[in-house]
């Protein structure tokens, strides 16, 4: 299993975030503009929530609020958060986002956000992992 690091690395380590006074239909232009699933809400350089794609169908769409007149502050999930630095593992990623039903990790190294993981994020390195040792196990059983 590969450190965050290694997986914000390859990624690329773009932040999309907002701001809590920021309307909700900001959020959902810059997710669908894009394509990411969760924005990071921050006040400057500190994290002070996380917005999805859930918690908008939850709570605007269930709600029958407006997406322009109701601020991000009113609909995202607050910190504290769930976070991980980029010395974690992808096991351990994974196991925090099966453990609390969550699909979004933001990465903070030293009270600073370097990056955000997916669950997708995490699939896609496990799986090239396992093809990489199959592929090995290939080879050795080859000769």
């Amino acid at each position: 299993m590969v450190p965050v690091s290694q997986l914000l690395a390859l990624k690329g380590q773009d932040l999309y975030r907002l701001r809590p006074e920021d309307p909700v239909i900001d959020a959902i232009q810059l997710m669908a503009d894009k394509g990411v699933g969760a924005l990071l809400v921050m006040e400057g350089d500190r994290l002070v929530g996380i917005l999805s794609e859930r918690d908008y169908a939850r709570k605007v769409i269930l709600k029958g609020r407006s997406s322009k007149d109701t601020p991000i502050s009113a609909i995202m999930t607050p910190a504290p958060l769930v976070t991980v630095s980029s010395k974690s593992r992808t096991k351990e990623c994974m196991r925090l986002m099966t453990d609390r039903r969550i699909r979004h990790l933001p990465v903070v190294d030293d009270g600073k956000v370097v990056g955000m993981l997916s669950i997708g994020d995490l699939v896609r390195s496990i799986i090239e992992g396992l093809e990489g040792e199959v592929e090995q196990l290939k080879q050795y059983i080859a000769g």
